[in-house]
């Protein structure tokens, strides 16, 4: 999750690799249920390298935050860029295709269902705001779309995390079927 071509030091090389470890790890059990020790071993590193890369539990879920929202801002450029000319409408439609592929493994949307819980931490708070800011900022300028377009953009998208997280999708009652109705969202596998 490197720049291409870049040439990166030892450290930075870690300092990603503990990030993507932290992304797996607080997906799984959020902000309170992981222990530095679970990122480190992942890492396969030992947890002072841990803290010798981030000062502090709080830093490094920020950090993995802030990667989070950095490959989905990627993946909806992506998106965009498959009916690159056409509509706003068409643009914000591939760019929620190209999410629901990038979330289909979910350790990004449990990542982000994490951060929210966690936002009484201003520092996570910051972070999420951050990165639904760059988000909401990247959909409005690659699509050109009205406001009223984008709102519901995101507002879908966390739609699709409810129907995901929940696995509402081919459930027979009603509300569910409302619910999921015309919306696109990883399916369970």
């Amino acid at each position: 999750m490197t720049k291409r071509g870049a040439t990166l030091s030892t450290s930075q090389v870690r300092r990603d690799a503990v990030v993507d470890a932290a992304i797996a790890e607080f997906a799984r059990t959020g902000y309170h249920g992981t222990p530095i020790n679970n990122v480190a071993t992942r890492a396969e590193i030992s947890p002072a390298y841990v803290f010798k890369l981030f000062p502090g539990k709080t830093a490094l879920f920020v950090a993995a935050i802030d990667r989070c929202f950095e490959l989905v801002e990627q993946a909806l450029s992506a998106g965009a860029a498959r009916v690159d000319g056409s509509t706003p409408e068409e643009i914000l439609h591939e760019m929620g295709g190209a999410y629901a592929e990038l979330i289909s493994d979910k350790s990004l949307l449990m990542l982000q269902v994490h951060a929210q819980s966690a936002a009484d931490i201003p520092e996570i708070a910051d972070a999420v705001r951050r990165g639904l800011a760059r988000v909401t900022t990247f959909a409005k300028t690659r699509s050109r779309a009205e406001d009223s377009a984008v709102q519901r953009f995101i507002a879908y998208g966390q739609l699709c995390h409810i129907i995901t997280t929940l696995e509402l999708d081919g459930r027979s009652s009603d509300w569910a079927r409302i619910l999921t109705e015309g919306i696109r969202h990883p399916h369970a596998e």
